[in-house]
């Protein structure tokens, strides 16, 4: 009688245990890339747990997925993702049916992502992009507040969300992005009259939010070299350029473009569009973009270095 009581006992305790788990189970949400990730971590609860598909130092245009990778693929119960214009080699698989009904891509349509409805206290701006198809759109900071709240709506979906706590993060994001945004305007000022050089397109949306003149790109495609023509007249422009700065990526070959400036009047600039060594904190994209101002601030003749 006393083992079946003890037993009895035991089998009761066992029961507030799995209940709790079940409450404080944390959500797997996983986002292919790392600034896709920042603006995950800046709306989640602290019951969500996010990570990163590609690994630092990986571009997403060229990434080759790995078995370890595709099962952290199975194990999330949501995967962001910029879509099929950018991380291609995901496109068969979040587009089909083992992970369609799990995968967001953000970037569904120029318009949506551009034209967001307006909330009260949004900081916006009315801007075109020289290449409305360019898929970097996570580095202008209008193209994060609608992902932002595509995030936001679908992590509400999930079973269990806290919904308001959600949304008191979408509204601390969006004034964080603010600040952070008129404090990079004002030290981005005396930039106006320098001609900047972008490796590829990444660069653009930034600089088209900030009204920096992005006087021409070594390369269309990354994963291709450029045509003779194509680096003659990128040359020529850098010739011609008011204080021409090349802002360059860490993720791609450096010895190619330092051959083709090779005797050239230009200065240098790495900025890193994957945020590579940015902490994943609800902080974390305000400090991405100062990591963009802050290498684009080093183009300043008085910063320069040949």
């Amino acid at each position: 009688m006393r083992l079946l009581r003890t037993a009895l006992l035991l089998t009761l305790s066992t029961i507030p245990l799995v209940y709790s788990h079940s409450i404080y189970a944390e959500t797997p949400i996983l986002a292919s890339i790392k600034p896709v990730e920042l603006l995950v971590r800046a709306i989640a609860t602290e019951n969500m747990n996010t990570s990163t598909l590609v690994p630092p130092g990986s571009s997403p245009h060229n990434y080759a997925l790995t078995p370890s990778k595709r099962r952290a693929l199975e194990r999330a119960d949501v995967i962001f993702w910029v879509g099929p214009d950018m991380e291609t080699f995901l496109t068969r698989l979040l587009t089909g049916e083992e992970f369609g009904e799990r995968s967001v891509a953000l970037m569904q349509s120029e318009t949506a992502l551009s034209a967001p409805e307006e909330h009260t206290g949004d900081h916006r701006h009315d801007h075109h992009h020289d290449s409305e198809d360019d898929p970097h759109i996570w580095v202008d900071p209008d193209m994060a507040l609608s992902m932002a709240e595509t995030i936001r709506d679908t992590l509400a979906s999930q079973d269990g969300a806290d919904k308001a706590a959600l949304d008191r993060n979408l509204e601390a994001f969006r004034a964080a992005v603010a600040r952070k945004e008129a404090q990079i305007r004002k030290q981005l000022e005396p930039l106006k009259n320098v001609s900047l050089f972008a490796y590829h397109s990444a660069l653009t949306r930034f600089a088209a939010h900030y009204n920096l003149n992005v006087a021409g790109v070594l390369t269309l495609n990354p994963d291709r070299s450029p045509g003779a023509r194509h680096i003659a007249g990128v040359q020529n422009s850098l010739r011609q350029a008011n204080h021409p700065c090349l802002l360059t990526e860490p993720q791609f070959n450096r010895q190619w473009w330092r051959s083709i400036t090779e005797g050239l009047n230009v200065t240098f600039s790495t900025w890193d569009p994957l945020a590579t060594d940015i902490e994943v904190t609800a902080n974390g994209y305000a400090d991405f973009q100062q990591s963009i101002a802050d290498a684009v601030l080093t183009c300043l003749p008085e910063n320069t270095e040949h």
